[in-house]
């Protein structure tokens, strides 16, 4: 049986990997690796030919030390295609003793599926958000309580099913095996946030090179969540396009002069083109630069603020907004979250509080908003083992687990 575990993030401009070993009772992160990703758009992969040879060479290197790890590989989906909706379901008690047990809060959670839904969709996540004994709420383990009825409010979340299946194909084509499917911000929510922030209110922001998403909690409880066909890719154009550059300067000037809160960046700061991209002769203005960013940013934050005002909760959460993904590397970014969404803020990095502390020292990652996901996903399919065998898990095995995820 393998104790290693390997978390993919499946990006539209880079592809991660995290290798863990569950010791101890805790998984211990064990490597890291990263390989420009192709064949991808807005996370979709568009391009088998081209995508499935990215994540060859990325399993290439994870073989040579971890090659039982590839039997257990976890994966993140977040493309814009995906649907979040709430459901409810709802099943009586008919014993004599009105005793509620395990197969009727399999009954009551399957029910909740019960949504209507195109032939072409996959459900990915039903997630509980509460079980109600006779009118009463707030329940999260209704096994053993007496009632005459069970229900459970559910977020059920679907996606476009021959998405789904290009990734598990261009992952088993290049020599691994799935062992479970998660829902990009849920992902992110279960590295980068505490359980005092989901209590209090907080909203997740990952921002990545196609897509942003976002998930809010409140109560502990998942109220909102969705994918935004914007990211940091569309800042990058959005710099070519304003300075008349090649993409690939654009890229690399954001990275270097990139800030997403002009009022903090000199009027008098230039930039020579020509460091960027030979051609040029040209210069511009740092603050420019700044302020288109700021524009891009202010329009996907925007988006979010309107998933939170439909809530009642636009400025009113009171853990703030979390940012994550590599789009959240951009100077100024907490701050303009700041002004727009009336909300404090700060940069995400992945808890280190359930991380077993052997092996080597993997600050910079665990501090690094780029790699939440990956690392969220081991820690998913470590939460996913201990429900099924909690006695266990020190003898680590993913026997069946796609089942578990992807029903």
């Amino acid at each position: 049986m393998s104790n290693f575990i390997v978390g993919l993030d499946i990006g539209t401009s880079l592809l991660k990997a995290a290798v863990a070993e569950v010791r101890g009772g805790k998984p211990v992160l064990r490597s890291v690796f990263k390989e420009p990703s192709s064949g991808l758009r807005k996370g979709v992969v568009i391009e088998m030919g081209e995508a499935s040879p990215a994540v060859g060479r990325l399993f290439s290197e994870v073989k040579k030390n971890y090659k039982s790890g590839l039997k257990s590989v976890f994966v993140n989906i977040g493309t814009p295609q995906i649907r979040v909706q709430n459901s409810r379901g709802i099943v009586p008690i008919s014993r004599a003793d009105s005793e509620i047990y395990s197969e009727d809060v399999e009954k009551v959670v399957s029910s909740s599926q019960a949504v209507s839904m195109a032939t072409n969709r996959l459900i990915i996540h039903n997630v509980t958000r509460e079980f109600v004994v006779d009118g009463v709420g707030d329940i999260m383990e209704p096994v053993g309580l007496s009632g005459s009825r069970l229900e459970v409010n559910s977020v059920i979340i679907d996606a476009f099913a021959p998405h789904v299946r290009s990734v598990i194909r261009s992952i088993e084509i290049a020599g691994g095996r799935i062992g479970g499917l998660v829902f990009n911000p849920l992902i992110a929510g279960r590295s980068a946030l505490t359980k005092m922030e989901k209590n209090l209110g907080v909203v997740l922001i990952d921002i990545g090179f196609g897509t942003t998403g976002y998930a809010a909690f409140e109560d502990n409880k998942l109220i909102s969540s969705g994918i935004i066909p914007f990211g940091a890719g569309n800042v990058t154009n959005d710099i070519a396009v304003g300075l008349k550059i090649p993409v690939a300067a654009a890229e690399n000037l954001k990275l270097h002069y990139g800030h997403a809160f002009p009022k903090e960046v000199s009027s008098k700061e230039i930039i020579e083109l020509k460091k960027f991209s030979p051609q040029e002769r040209g210069t511009a203005s740092r603050r420019f630069v700044a302020e288109i960013i700021e524009a891009r940013l202010a329009e996907i934050l925007e988006l979010v603020d309107n998933e939170l005002k439909a809530l009642g909760k636009s400025g009113k959460l009171a853990g703030g907004a979390v940012l994550v993904g590599g789009g959240a590397k951009i100077p100024g970014l907490a701050e303009l979250v700041k002004q727009e969404l009336k909300l404090t803020s700060q940069i995400g990095m992945t808890l280190r509080e359930e991380w077993g502390n052997e092996g080597e020292d993997f600050a910079d990652v665990f501090e690094d908003p780029e790699f939440v996901n990956c690392l969220g996903l081991i820690l998913w399919a470590y939460d996913g083992e201990k429900r099924r065998h909690p006695s266990s898990v020190s003898g680590f095995s993913f026997k069946n687990v796609l089942k578990y995820f992807v029903p």
